[in-house]
């Protein structure tokens, strides 16, 4: 049994990971200035909940084996200075992830968009295929305990592989500590303008992941993104090349069904982002000696990971369906409204997008939306007041935005109470609602009566 202290434990994945090792058998401590739901009630439910919110020093003391460092975290943190004064080990997330798995053959996951359905359409497959395998995922998937899992006996990890930030003591991105011997990219478009200021700063570190895949690995990537075939082109690597592009497919009866060599084979799914992930899961599956069969027979049961166009309200007799989106960069949020209105050719789509993160909320990005809602028929983006208060966000003036939109039909709404209303009085049989959001749209009911 090992002890291990998280520093900034309230974190999406940090919590599941200290969860995680907890349930191997470890001691596990940890400490936070705020914890917010979910992470709340899974770290009470495990009795890992710090018994006062913030920083104690007089927590760090040598029978600590590790520290593990959250994002969260600043370098002057108190009970981080105390271990590095007392000289116990420091890793980030990533580091740490890579530690327990440098000697599995690691498949990662990268782009901008799609990482988190792409990892669990990979986990998905592996699983129907009855192979043992770790993993780090960005959403609680159906079947698996957690978002993170870490063994001995496992020969396999699926990472999804996030560009941000490592720690507050590494600033490089966390993909470059995991050294892939499969990767994907399924996209480059320019996000996270905090750390990023430029796109060309931002495509860097893109540069810098490929160079990292392991001497004779695989890159998969996305034939369709002309910057990023561009990227891969002007390097020189010793790794195999693997463009993709989307799968044939068409739509019947409300139904998505995959055609491949003459074959069809209906899948949950939808939308042609979605049918190019499934292509990037197909060469994983391939190169790692899964037969074609097998890995198009497991598509046919996967549902999708949650808050990634996942349906939470459908009444066939109305013809009324409701659809949350974790969407939040603009070619997710044009992707998701695409997809919405291939499936749905002939009803009217209602698409509320909330500009919530950093990077939505910066004027000089939010260009980048433009005609990204085009193909609904009801278009709202919505600003919560309080959360921009929060976050000391100025105001943003309703013609202006949708001047950088390009789409006069926007509707800006800034109180959740006029969200909530507009929606209830948009809805109408034969019609689609789809939130996206990676924020809480106010707290209003996302199923209106």
């Amino acid at each position: 049994m090992q002890h291990f202290h998280f520093i900034a434990i309230g974190g999406a994945v940090m919590h599941q990971l200290a969860a995680h090792l907890k349930n191997q058998g470890n001691k596990v401590t940890g400490s936070d200035d705020a914890i917010f739901e979910p992470a709340k009630s899974n770290l009470e439910k495990l009795e890992l909940m710090p018994e006062k919110i913030g920083w104690f020093p007089e927590k760090i003391t040598t029978d600590i084996d590790a520290i593990i460092l959250g994002m969260h975290a600043k370098q002057d943190n108190p009970e981080l200075l105390k271990a590095q004064s007392l000289g116990i080990k420091v890793y980030s997330f990533p580091e740490f992830v890579y530690e327990q798995c440098k000697n599995k053959t690691r498949i990662a996951v990268a782009g901008s968009h799609g990482k988190t359905t792409i990892t669990a359409m990979i986990m998905h497959l592996l699983q129907y295929n009855k192979k043992t395998f770790d993993y780090l995922v960005g959403a609680k998937l159906e079947g698996f305990d957690f978002m993170v899992k870490t063994s001995e006996d496992a020969p396999v990890i699926v990472l999804e592989a996030d560009e941000y930030l490592t720690s507050p003591l590494d600033l490089r991105s966390k993909f470059l500590h995991y050294h892939p011997h499969i990767a994907i990219i399924t996209g480059i478009a320019w996000d996270h303008i905090n750390v990023f200021p430029t796109y060309e700063s931002y495509l860097e570190t893109f540069r810098k992941f490929i160079l990292s895949i392991q001497k004779g690995g695989y890159l998969i990537y996305n034939a369709a993104d002309e910057a990023l075939v561009k990227m891969v082109d002007s390097l020189n690597t010793d790794i195999h090349l693997i463009p993709y592009r989307a799968f044939d497919f068409k739509t019947e009866n409300d139904e998505s069904i995959l055609l491949y060599n003459g074959t069809a084979y209906p899948i949950p799914i939808f939308g042609t982002h979605n049918f190019a992930n499934l292509k990037s899961a197909f060469e994983v599956g391939k190169i790692i000696e899964i037969p074609e069969q097998n890995i198009l027979q497991s598509f046919q049961s996967f549902k999708g990971a949650a808050k990634r166009l996942e349906k939470i309200y459908d009444d066939t007799k109305s013809k009324r369906t409701i659809f949350r989106d974790f969407a939040h960069a603009p070619s997710k949020v044009k992707a998701t409204v695409n997809a919405v209105r291939e499936r749905y050719v002939d009803r009217k789509i209602i698409a509320v997008f909330e500009l919530h993160t950093y990077s939505s909320l910066q004027e000089n990005f939010i260009e980048q939306y433009a005609h990204s809602l085009d193909k609904a028929d009801i278009k709202i983006l919505f600003l919560d007041e309080e959360a921009l208060k929060i976050k000391n966000k100025q105001d943003l003036d309703e013609s202006w935005l949708k001047t950088q939109f390009a789409d006069e039909a926007i509707i800006v709404l800034k109180q959740a109470n006029w969200l909530q209303q507009k929606v209830n009085e948009e809805i109408t049989e034969n019609c689609v609602v789809l939130w996206m959001s990676s924020g809480n749209l106010g707290g209003i009911s996302l199923i209106p009566v």
